[in-house]
């Protein structure tokens, strides 16, 4: 697709990590073609993932201070659920290892890194041998531990989570109520951790209990693989729709990796979309309901209160 601006480039915007630059830089490649920079097609700001960026951030993970202070429910309260449920079920397999191999003794920790490598290898190699090792079952108590992890690290069971995602669903539901006079694309490139917190704002896999830790649920909203896989997305798409003839309403579609996800409180919309009124009253509602991003912290009041490079214009 050309540039739609050709006079000027699109802005697009990367945390400042490695990883996450080089993965803008291919999409830009990919979206905007080869030349994308030196020909001006597009420009990218690399946002600083530093503690004095307040809430005008792509990384709030990393501003939020109570977060990282508070040892029990802020950053590694993940750590400590997924802690529980490894005990589950890493001991048998600890045991049939060592069964199979007397002069070795396997820790939870060193079993769950083995199971870690298959996913890493298969990235990198395509296959891997640690892949074989483990039973089906394994394999979705792996899923499963995943799952937890990731939340109660900052997702809808941290109670820093939704705070943490506000900033960037509130910076983006604006772009979406000023229209394409705001521009027609923005792209934000992230952590995983940094998606999650959104989606827990969001409120789209709600659950009416929090993630058990003591077995396996049969069923459940939240699954990890189909939230934040590798080259997890999340595109929220402003639709012009003509109804009744001559009238333009305007409605908002959540896709997530590819698949259009309604939101359970507001679908009524052509392709389970939300009217666009009732999105952004939505999220200002979740907004009160979650609290303000600095009092929720511990950050000043001269802290930064939102998102303020969100632009094109």
């Amino acid at each position: 697709m050309s540039n739609p601006h050709p006079a000027k480039p699109v802005n697009f915007w990367a945390s400042d990590c490695n990883r996450v630059i080089e993965t803008a830089c291919y999409f830009a490649a990919g979206f905007f073609g080869h030349d994308w920079d030196s020909k001006r097609a597009a420009k990218l700001h690399i946002i600083p993932e530093t503690p004095d960026r307040g809430a005008d951030t792509l990384t709030p993970g990393d501003t939020c201070l109570e977060y990282h202070k508070d040892m029990q429910t802020g950053h590694d309260y993940g750590l400590i659920q997924l802690t529980k449920f490894r005990s589950t079920y890493l001991p048998a397999i600890a045991a049939r290892f060592q069964a199979q191999n007397p002069d070795i003794e396997f820790t939870n920790g060193e079993i769950y890194s083995m199971q870690e490598m298959c996913g890493f290898e298969i990235l990198v190699r395509g296959s891997s041998p640690w892949c074989d090792a483990f039973s089906h079952e394994d394999w979705l108590n792996f899923e499963y531990a995943r799952d937890v992890i990731h939340y109660y690290r900052a997702g809808p069971g941290n109670r820093f989570g939704p705070a943490m995602g506000c900033l960037w669903l509130n910076a983006t539901a604006n772009l979406l109520a000023e229209g394409p006079h705001a521009g027609k694309y923005f792209f934000s490139f992230v952590h995983d951790g940094d998606i999650v917190p959104m989606i827990a704002a969001l409120n789209i896999f709600p659950s009416k209990e929090h993630l058990p830790v003591t077995h396996r649920p049969k069923s459940r909203q939240w699954r990890t693989s189909q939230v934040v896989p590798m080259n997890g997305r999340i595109i929220f798409e402003r639709l012009a729709c003509s109804s009744p003839p001559g009238t333009i309403r305007h409605f908002v579609r959540i896709n997530v990796n590819d698949g259009i996800v309604p939101h359970p409180n507001c679908s009524s919309g052509p392709g389970s979309s939300c009217p666009l009124e009732d999105f952004l009253a939505l999220v200002q509602r979740r907004g009160k309901e979650i609290g303000d991003f600095r009092e929720t912290c511990g950050l000043g009041g001269d802290a930064p209160a939102q998102i303020t490079f969100l632009r094109q214009t």
